[in-house]
């Protein structure tokens, strides 16, 4: 477990310029643990500051209107950190960890990161890549919902969602769409049943393929 943990802590991003005798130090502040699929393991009720490293799985973000409609904020793939806002202060403003698939997470405290950044300047600076890159997700997604209708999101995110290697999209409902365009079920729904009418997606359960992206990306634009 040691050695597969130092061989993914040296892959991550913000510390790829640690020495293999800096890793090998921080393998022993970080505890690895698991999640099953549809864990909510963190909420905006924490006390805690941590940061997580998704080793395996995928994660979603979001946050719940005060009717209870949930919004996806961000889904993390694996080798991708979160938490880091509430390192500096900023919290998770109101927002909920979800495990998508089974996860295994490295966690470090609040304390160990601190001693991180300032033994090595260098990781600060991945952090702030790191956040810039997120800002700048957190704005396109911002963008897109103030000023695209629905069937230009979730063509967006179709064509998003589709493999580089296929044009074939498994294992999401209709909910789990709605969810990341901010809008109900059933008018996801009704806008599926319009592409497909189009002759452009085919729909199965928890599977949609595409049939025309020409058609699909031009009503993104």
């Amino acid at each position: 477990m040691n050695t597969r943990k130092q061989d993914f802590l040296s892959t991550i991003d913000i510390l790829q310029d640690l020495a293999p005798q800096e890793v090998d130090q921080l393998d022993r502040q970080v505890t690895m643990s698991t999640c099953d699929a549809g864990r909510v393991f963190y909420t905006p009720n924490e006390t805690g500051e941590a940061l997580f490293l998704l080793k395996k799985g995928r994660v979603q973000l979001y946050r719940l209107s005060p009717e209870g409609k949930k919004l996806v904020v961000a889904v993390l793939e694996p080798g991708m950190i979160f938490g880091e806002m509430s390192l500096i202060g900023q919290g998770m403003h109101n927002t909920f960890a979800e495990a998508i698939d089974e996860c295994t997470l490295c966690v470090m405290s609040r304390p160990d990161v601190e001693r991180l950044i300032h033994d090595k300047p260098q990781v600060a600076l991945r952090f702030m890549e790191a956040m810039a890159l997120r800002l700048k997700a957190s704005e396109r997604k911002l963008e897109d919902l103030a000023f695209k209708g629905i069937p230009a999101r979730l063509a967006g995110l179709l064509l998003e969602l589709a493999p580089t290697d296929g044009v074939e999209i498994i294992g999401f409902t209709h909910q789990d769409l709605a969810e990341r365009i901010g809008t109900y079920r059933e008018t996801t729904t009704q806008v599926l049943n319009s592409f497909k009418e189009n002759g452009w997606i085919e729909i199965g359960r928890k599977h949609i393929q595409l049939l025309n992206t020409e058609a699909l990306s031009n009503i993104t634009l």
